[in-house]
């Protein structure tokens, strides 16, 4: 039985005395706690693969921030990996893969991802499940189909993924191919996560605002959805598309339990679209540079708007690293202190 759950409640719709808080990247730069751990690694990979040190700065932003649940420090690009495609973190630049996916023959050399693969995931999940001590719930993850296709297209991070865009309006049929051995990899992944003991799991598409909306459905939300019923019947399931407005009532017809939501995001337009679907979000990661004042005044107004119904307090997109600790800090205690 967990001392907090919070999240868990909340997620599945029912009643809670406040909304519960936690952040993405919530265990990173922003925490001076985090750089020390991190120095301890010689890459970021290896900072990925190293259970121990994962599990040291999952537990971090509970312990100093005081959020409501755990989120297990890893990478979304883990499962290209897996799958025979390596990468590397280049620093200040960010994701970099030396090899791509340029043909049907390159989707077929690909392996689907076992879960025996990624053990240093699911080790870094059952030491932080003990080191909790049911304190919290401890939230599992891993990129959408879309996403991971785009950086095994692209290479890199990119600002239009024109590559993988392109990929997907010259080699329809590969594309599928290629997001089918993503998503059978990624349910495997997040169902071995739960066996090794997230609570909750959600799926980050952070690149579904590049696709138009037909264009989303036919190659993203599709797989989306499959991963949905595979894994909702072990544990609640979120789904953040982010910039994917047009979405949400689709997503509301998946069998996810919550969606998450950007900071462009209308509370009331996004309830209205959601029906009976949780909501998370969906404060702007900038209001956080603000003065305290500012900062107290706009997350009271968010708190209202999404009332005290099916909703989990959270930002529209990951902290930024040079955000000063204490204003992340003065948000989560801000939801905490809420008045409903």
């Amino acid at each position: 039985m967990l001392e907090n759950d919070l999240l868990l409640r909340a997620a599945r719709g029912e009643e809670v005395e406040r909304a519960p808080v936690w952040l993405m990247r919530q265990a990173g730069r922003v925490l001076p706690e985090y750089r020390a751990t991190r120095a301890r690694a010689k890459n970021f990979v290896e900072f990925v693969k190293n259970p121990e040190l994962a599990c040291e700065v999952t537990l971090q932003p509970v312990d100093i921030l005081g959020v409501d649940a755990a989120i297990i420090f890893s990478d979304i690009l883990v499962i290209p990996e897996a799958m025979g495609l390596p990468y590397q973190m280049i620093e200040a630049k960010g994701p970099w893969f030396e090899k791509t996916v340029k043909s049907l023959q390159d989707v077929e050399q690909l392996r689907v991802a076992d879960p025996s693969d990624l053990s240093y995931v699911t080790d870094a999940l059952r030491l932080t499940k003990t080191a909790l001590a049911n304190r919290v719930p401890l939230i599992g993850f891993a990129g959408a189909p879309w996403t991971i296709f785009a950086y095994m297209i692209e290479g890199s991070g990119s600002k239009t993924f024109s590559k993988a865009k392109q990929f997907l309006y010259t080699q329809p049929e590969a594309a599928h191919a290629l997001l089918e051995k993503i998503t059978q990899s990624t349910i495997a992944y997040l169902q071995a996560q739960v066996e090794a003991g997230a609570d909750l799991v959600q799926l980050f598409d952070s690149w579904a605002g590049v696709l138009s909306e037909k264009m989303y459905y036919e190659f993203a939300l599709r797989y989306i959805s499959r991963i949905c019923d595979a894994l909702s019947p072990l544990v609640p399931v979120t789904v953040f598309a982010k910039d994917a407005h047009y979405a949400v009532n689709e997503i509301s017809n998946t069998s996810c339990r919550s969606i998450g939501l950007d900071w462009t995001m209308d509370a009331a337009k996004a309830r209205a679209a959601a029906g009976e679907k949780t909501l998370q979000g969906n404060a702007d990661p900038c209001l956080l540079y603000a003065d305290d004042k500012t900062i107290v005044m706009e997350t009271e107004k968010m708190l209202k708007a999404f009332g005290n119904d099916r909703y989990i307090c959270n930002l529209g997109h990951g902290l930024y690293p040079d955000l000063q600790k204490e204003k992340v800090k003065l948000f989560v205690d801000t939801v905490k202190a809420y008045a409903w």
